[in-house]
């Protein structure tokens, strides 16, 4: 399944490209936007495939969204009325170039683009006990820091950038949150809430909604929404 969102302006370009999406089982929206810092923001939250981007837009443009993303392996298919600005989309290694109003016969000609695209990617294996460590590029330029994997407290999310918690130092890297949920071992780490990825073996205490982890002073809040599955996670460990 390939999620997608969509980002336009104009309410009924939306609703061409949803209309379209009905017959393509393998695409599921997510969200779409007519406000691309609204989309900007959830993509640093959610792991999203595909984007159909718009790009005259208020406030930023589709141009300027692409180079303001954090995540580059999301494919962009570019929507718009003109035509000049093909070369700039292709410059920012777009997907495909979708010139309004859009025949379907050429919207799933992008699709199968897309889908060959993401299929021929090359799969990231997520980091499991046989990986120790990782490298991440920091907020300096050019410099790169190692993370022992045992060595993590816990991960926060500041914006754009992510703070690994760890050694008793902090790292802040730029990256996001959904992109290092996804890269932890999952017998090892659990989000928490939206900010908190934890480590589960720094756990001291659960209180109510509240964790508290070794040698840390702050507690950590449990959101609602991850609620559940942190408790089924702690259920399975408890004696009775």
């Amino acid at each position: 399944m390939i999620n997608c969102i969509i980002v336009d302006d104009e309410e009924h370009a939306i609703e061409v490209i949803q209309h379209y999406l009905k017959s393509i089982a393998a695409i599921q929206i997510l969200a779409t936007f007519t406000n691309p810092i609204d989309a900007l923001s959830f993509l640093n939250n959610n792991s999203v495939d595909l984007i159909f981007l718009d790009i005259h837009m208020p406030e930023i443009s589709g141009i300027e969204f692409i180079q303001t993303m954090n995540n580059k392996d999301t494919k962009v298919i570019l929507t718009t009325a003109y035509k000049e600005f093909a070369t700039s989309g292709f410059d920012l290694d777009v997907v495909d170039y979708l010139v309004k109003p859009i025949p379907l016969p050429r919207f799933l000609q992008a699709i199968g683009k897309v889908q060959k695209n993401i299929n021929s990617k090359k799969v990231i294996q997520p980091i499991t006990q046989d990986h120790e460590y990782f490298m991440v590029k920091t907020e300096a330029k050019g410099k790169m820091l190692k993370i022992n994997i045992a060595e993590i407290d816990f991960v926060e999310g500041m914006k754009n950038y992510v703070a690994f918690h760890h050694n008793g130092i902090r790292t802040l890297a730029l990256l996001a949150m959904k992109d290092v949920e996804e890269h932890l071992p999952k017998n090892q780490f659990i989000r928490v809430q939206k900010s908190f990825i934890i480590a589960l073996n720094r756990i001291t205490s659960i209180d109510g909604n509240r964790v508290i982890l070794k040698g840390i002073s702050a507690e950590i809040l449990i959101g609602e929404t991850y609620r559940k599955d942190f408790l089924d996670k702690m259920r399975e460990k408890l004696l009775l």
